[in-house]
């Protein structure tokens, strides 16, 4: 498949760098996006002062900050020890809880974890509460959270619409009690109830109603950070959880390095060859990003840990002329690692089919519609599906990579870019939501690669541009 072509690219467009040969990359990745947002939530309604080491410095989680900051909590940045190293990505977080007050309006930006985390945590505060976000997220999914308030007791008004912007007058309590909802669209609705339900009256009996439930251990990383915290949470069935009112106790937490974020490196020693090395990948965790551990090696990667690293080696890689098979792909459980591997799969040379992921059409962007239209504009074949999407082998070309303000679609673009010139992404600072550090540890990834002398390898005089 060829991948020679250039286009037109926008003004200030970042080109993604072309890998002239195969990795030898080292990765060190910062903190969970999804661990960092739901303990930052807890230590707010915790019964002490909690610390968060190594916790993510992103948009994402700036948004959660400046959010429990308007509500009176307090969170301070705290200052290594003597002749303790800083963290590289930003100091530790120390975070005081304090009686909630309304009066504010709460930006969510484009965070589904901010605006579905936080409604129920202010719902506890004392006063009148609005939450909003970006022209986009206005069009995100929000009915099951407003509606789950309103049937707490809580005093919601919205449009009429389900979505942002909506307001409620905060009484300092909520009921509780038994609730059902329809988390179809996101299990974020499960999660943003069940963090704040010690602290309701009458605790929690959740219930989901709906067809299906994506991303389950997002629903397990938060059952998981509750209960380390003493709080009993009871799953009586698939789908149905109990959340007993109590304490939730102050507690210093590391978190993990975001194996989400992590997809983007890894798949690029399948395209480019090579090896990558993620630093510090945890042996346990309720990250759904661990699933490439196992869906890489089905594309003909070997994982290896190597103490406390996970190295994955994808042999010659596209780039050096490998044919990567076409696979059948249910991504229910993980389905943010979607992009990266739709990029992958643009790159194969059989067909692909990616399924259990229509609830991406309400992330950031419809990432269904995204990936096909940037895709396809790049000379691919990538057709929609009702519950996914069908890549078929096709020449690629440099072109326009639109990322739709969505940070997973400029890594996307980043992927293909490896082995295809003249990939344009318009907006590679849209990685700034969950890792603003995407660019430069892109680009020392891609300065790692091996060449001979003459800074060209066999693969790329076999292929000139071919993908193999």
């Amino acid at each position: 498949m060829a991948a020679s072509t250039h286009s037109q690219s926008p003004i200030d467009a970042w080109t993604a760098p072309v890998a002239r040969g195969p990795l030898r990359g080292d990765v060190a990745l910062p903190g969970s996006k999804s661990l960092t947002n739901r303990e930052l939530v807890l230590a707010a309604l915790a019964d002490g002062p909690s610390t968060i080491r190594l916790p993510l410095h992103s948009r994402d989680s700036a948004l959660m900050v400046a959010g429990l900051r308007q509500l009176g909590v307090g969170i301070g940045e705290v200052a290594p020890a003597p002749g303790e190293a800083p963290n590289p990505y930003g100091p530790d977080l120390r975070i005081t809880p304090a009686p909630m007050h309304g009066d504010v309006r709460l930006d969510c930006g484009l965070a589904g974890t901010v605006m579905r985390f936080l409604p129920p945590l202010a719902a506890l505060a004392v006063g009148p509460v609005t939450v909003d976000g970006d022209p986009y997220a206005r069009k995100r999914p929000m009915h099951a959270i407003i509606r789950a308030l309103a049937d707490l007791g809580v005093d919601v008004t919205d449009d009429g619409d389900g979505a942002m912007p909506f307001s409620f007058t905060g009484t300092g309590s909520v009921r509780g009690g038994t609730l059902s909802i329809d988390a179809s669209a996101s299990s974020q609705f499960v999660s943003g109830l069940l963090l704040s339900a010690p602290r309701f009256d009458e605790g929690l009996h959740l219930t989901h109603v709906g067809e299906r439930l994506p991303s389950i251990p997002h629903i397990d990383m938060t059952v998981a950070a509750l209960r380390e915290r003493g709080v009993r949470v009871d799953e009586p069935a698939v789908g149905e959880w109990v959340v007993h009112p109590g304490p939730i106790a102050a507690r210093d937490v590391t978190i993990e390095p975001d194996l989400s974020n992590a997809a983007p490196f890894a798949v690029a020693a399948l395209v480019a060859g090579g090896t990558v090395r993620i630093r510090t990948w945890p042996t346990e965790t309720t990250q759904v990003g661990a699933d490439l551990e196992t869906l890489l090696p089905r594309w003909g990667a070997t994982v290896t840990r190597d103490g406390d690293d996970l190295v994955f080696d994808g042999g010659p890689g596209v780039r050096g002329g490998a044919s990567l098979p076409g696979l059948d792909l249910d991504l229910t459980r993980g389905g943010e690692l979607a992009p990266a591997l739709v990029a992958l799969a643009a790159l194969a040379g059989g067909p692909t089919r990616i399924t259990g992921i229509g609830h991406l059409r309400g992330h950031e962007t419809d990432r269904l519609a995204a990936l096909a239209d940037d895709v396809n504009r790049s000379g691919g074949a990538v057709q929609e599906l009702e519950d996914g999407l069908l890549v078929e082998p096709a020449a690629l070309h440099g072109s326009d990579w639109r990322a739709f303000d969505d940070h997973r679609m400029a890594t996307a673009g980043a992927i293909v870019g490896l082995i295809v010139d003249g990939v344009a992404v318009d907006d590679v600072g849209s990685t700034a939501k969950t890792l603003p550090q995407f660019p430069e540890l892109w680009a020392a990834l891609v300065d790692s690669a091996v060449t001979d002398g003459d800074g060209v390898t066999d693969g790329d005089q076999a292929t000139d541009g071919d993908q193999g």
